[in-house]
Order: C-alpha cells, then sequence, then structure tokens
C-alpha cells in the first residue's frame, strides 16, 4: 500500500535528519581524533605529545572551528541555502539536507588548500599571504560570480514561484473553488528559461555540494585557514601532518553544523505553510519576498564590489558598495526568518483558538 505523501515526506526528513547528525558528529570526532594523535614528526616516539604543542594545537583547533562556525552565518551562505531551500520545496522537492551539503562542498575548498600546505607546496604560501596576488584575483572572480549569478538565479525562481502561487489563489477566488488552491508548481517563466542551466545545478539537496565548491573558490576563508596552518606549523614547528588536518575538518564540523542546522530550520519555516492552504498566502509573500530581498542584495553587493576592484571603478557608489559589511547581515536573516515563523504560529493559534472552544 503507498504510503500518504505527509508521511512520506516525514519519513525522508527523518532520514536526511539522522544522516546529517550522524555526519556531522563523525567530523567532530575525525577532527579531535587528529589532534590528539599530533605528535612532533622527528625524533619522538609515535604516540608521544608534548604539553606545550597540546596547548599550541588545541588553540589552534579551536581558532578553526571558531571561524568554521562564524563563516556559516555568512550572509552568502544564509542567502544561498534559504533562497534554495524555498526554491526546491516550492518545486515540490526534498529541501532539508541544503546546508549541510553546501557546507561540504564550501569546505571542500579548504581541506584540498589545507593538503596542499601539508604536502610542502611551499610556492603556494606566498599567494596565499598575498592578497593582491594572481591566484586570489582569479579565484575571486571566479568565486564571487559564481555567488553573484546564483544568487539572482535562485531569487529570479522563487519570484516566479511567488506570482504562480498568486495566480493559483486569485483563480480559486474568482472562480469560488472551495478547494485548496494549487502549488507554484514547477520553476517557469522567461527570465528563469534563461537561466535554466544554472538552476538545474540543484535539483536536490546533495547538488548543492557544487554549489558550496565554486562559492568556496573566493578563498574568503580559505585564506584564513591556510594562514592559521601557516601559524600552528611555525610555532610549533614539530607537529605532524595530522594536527595540520584536524584544522580544516573542525572547520568543516563547525560549519556544517550551523549550516546544516540553518537549512532544517529553513526547511519547516517554508514548509510550514504548505501543510494549510488558508494560511499560505500572506505567510509564504512574506518570507519569499525577504528571501528574494537578500538574495538579490547579497549578490549585487558582491558583484557590484567586485566590478569595482577589477576595473577600478571611482565614485560614490562604488564607494558605498567597496565599505559594505555583509558579515552580520546572516544572522539577521537567520533570527528575522525564524521571528517571522515564531509570530505567525501564535498569531494562527490564537485566532483559531476560540474556534476550537
Amino acid at each position: 500500500m503507498r504510503q500518504p505523501q505527509g508521511t512520506s515526506t516525514r519519513s525522508g526528513d527523518l532520514r536526511s535528519l539522522t544522516g546529517m547528525g550522524l555526519a556531522i558528529l563523525g567530523l567532530h570526532l575525525l577532527g579531535l581524533a587528529l589532534l590528539l594523535w599530533a605528535r612532533p614528526s622527528a625524533g619522538v616516539p609515535v604516540g608521544t605529545l608534548s604539553l606545550g604543542t597540546l596547548s599550541v594545537g588545541t588553540g589552534a583547533a579551536v581558532t578553526a572551528y571558531t571561524l568554521g562556525v562564524r563563516h556559516a552565518f555568512d550572509a552568502d551562505h544564509i542567502a544561498a541555502i534559504d533562497s534554495t531551500t524555498r526554491t526546491l520545496l516550492g518545486s515540490g522537492r526534498r529541501a532539508t539536507s541544503v546546508g549541510f551539503w553546501f557546507s561540504l562542498g564550501h569546505s571542500s575548498v579548504v581541506l584540498a588548500l589545507t593538503v596542499l600546505l601539508t604536502s610542502g607546496l611551499h610556492a603556494l604560501t606566498g599567494q596565499l599571504e598575498d592578497e593582491g596576488s594572481g591566484l586570489h584575483a582569479i579565484t575571486q572572480t571566479i568565486g564571487t560570480t559564481v555567488s553573484g549569478v546564483f544568487l539572482y538565479g535562485i531569487a529570479a525562481a522563487n519570484v516566479v514561484l511567488l506570482v504562480r502561487l498568486l495566480r493559483g489563489r486569485r483563480r480559486q477566488q474568482h472562480d469560488g473553488d472551495p478547494s485548496p488552491a494549487p502549488g507554484p508548481g514547477p520553476v517557469g517563466g522567461p527570465f528563469v528559461w534563461l537561466l535554466r542551466p544554472l538552476l538545474d545545478v540543484v535539483r536536490t539537496p546533495r547538488q548543492m555540494y557544487l554549489v558550496g565548491l565554486l562559492f568556496g573558490l573566493g578563498f574568503d576563508t580559505a585564506t584564513e585557514v591556510g594562514l592559521l596552518v601557516l601559524a600552528a606549523s611555525g610555532v610549533a614547528a614539530g607537529v605532524s601532518w595530522s594536527g595540520l588536518l584536524a584544522l580544516p575538518i573542525l572547520f568543516a564540523a563547525g560549519m556544517s553544523l550551523f549550516d546544516a542546522v540553518d537549512g532544517a530550520i529553513m526547511r519547516f519555516a517554508y514548509g510550514w505553510a504548505r501543510q494549510d492552504s488558508r494560511r499560505d498566502l500572506p505567510y509564504n509573500l512574506l518570507v519569499t519576498a525577504l528571501s528574494v530581498c537578500v538574495a538579490v542584495g547579497v549578490g549585487t553587493v558582491e558583484l557590484a564590489t567586485l566590478a569595482a576592484d577589477r576595473w577600478g571603478l571611482e565614485g560614490v557608489v562604488w564607494t558605498w558598495f567597496r565599505s559594505r559589511d555583509l558579515g552580520p547581515l546572516g544572522l539577521v536573516v537567520v533570527l528575522a526568518l525564524v521571528t517571522v515563523w515564531l509570530v505567525w504560529v501564535l498569531l494562527r493559534r490564537t485566532r483559531t483558538a476560540p474556534d476550537a472552544g
């Protein structure tokens, strides 16, 4: 017998949450194991570790984990995860693990960079330390362009979903049909059709791995962790490869934990309205409009700043873009969406309480 769609969806969400939880726990345990196994690599018996080396390694590990947590709330992360979650849900697809897969892709850049450093690729050191190097210029252009264009595409998809939902509700009201309004259906529209190759990259949460990987090419955090690895290896000169590899693993553990939590929360916040057609229009209008504004805003700042830096653009407008700090915006957006969700739930319960009595 075929299970009801709601039961199947809940079962799939539970499997996704369980899988994410186990994977994130595994990253934490692996990072700690590598850190504890770290040892001086020359002239010291295997399995021994001096107190001084341990203290330096622990401090670097905590810093790496903190950097991962902080980067999970960067505005481009939040905009990409939240907007993609809304798009997948609007197209009838699962979206619980969007944040998790995005963070894994982003962390892969940091891990690859650290492996190159620990493998003795010393030519990379100068390129990483010099923000004006050719490596920085190329990767920053690729990463920022992908980020900005992707955010525009996801914003367009959400606008189309919202327009289709509004049209469906208007037809329902005009025809006097008391049945639930139809869902937004597949993403469509001429502008989204032009961006179809980009949007087709993400049809399942797992495909967000590639998006996160491309976002990470900007080296905004890979540089921080790369310099952290260099600092740790310089201060504690004898730390083995296991101690250095613990840093990107712990970085990934911190970032994946909070990106996964953000993605899961947004999945249920966006999906809440789909359970009752009577409450979907005003709530979806509000949260989707917020999602679109954030995606367009972050994408615009990123692309405008990149253009100003690459082409030497001057003027009040370009100076304004260069001075924008998007750091706190990600956390503000998460808090705003969660607040809207909770307030709306309370309002719905308040309005329906007398009827229940």
